[in-house]
């Protein structure tokens, strides 16, 4: 099954069908722009053009690109922040950096405090942690 959440957007996408098209014609290959889609497409995994031009349909809030704002929860603290690094792992995971735009104190203690201003966590497909915490919540949960 194709990684949907790291698809480019659409633009993109026929740019570089336009660029594979006109480097095929250049050596001598004839390809119409249509071949050159469905060319794309199979190189993103997906069986041709009409199911990844209906992935790319989806809504952006699902695809995780580095540099994009994200919003969640980190050790039950709501956040926004930048997404710093992102590594797609087997079975559909992810491990991601974040740069949280306000640090979060960690410690539940009223002794002393530490802050976490950057902060990473292997996301599932489900966008949280599998890891949690002593009351069940997820460690790190992005929405998305």
């Amino acid at each position: 099954m194709p990684d949907t959440l790291n698809l480019p957007d659409r633009a993109t996408i026929k740019t570089q069908a336009k660029r594979l098209r006109q480097s095929l014609v250049a050596e001598g290959n004839f390809v119409s722009h249509s071949e050159a889609l469905e060319l794309i497409s199979k190189q993103y995994g997906f069986r041709d053009w009409n199911t990844m031009s209906a992935a790319l349909d989806k809504p952006a809030r699902t695809r995780l690109q580095v540099g994009h704002r994200v919003t969640g929860r980190y050790l039950g603290h709501a956040f926004t922040g930048t997404l710093l690094g992102l590594q797609n792992l087997a079975g559909g995971r992810r491990q991601v950096a974040l740069h949280l735009d306000e640090p979060i104190d960690v410690v539940k203690s009223s002794w002393f405090s530490s802050f976490r201003q950057r902060v990473t966590g292997t996301l599932e497909k489900t966008g949280e942690t599998y890891a949690r915490t002593s009351d069940g919540q997820p460690v790190l949960a992005l929405d998305c």
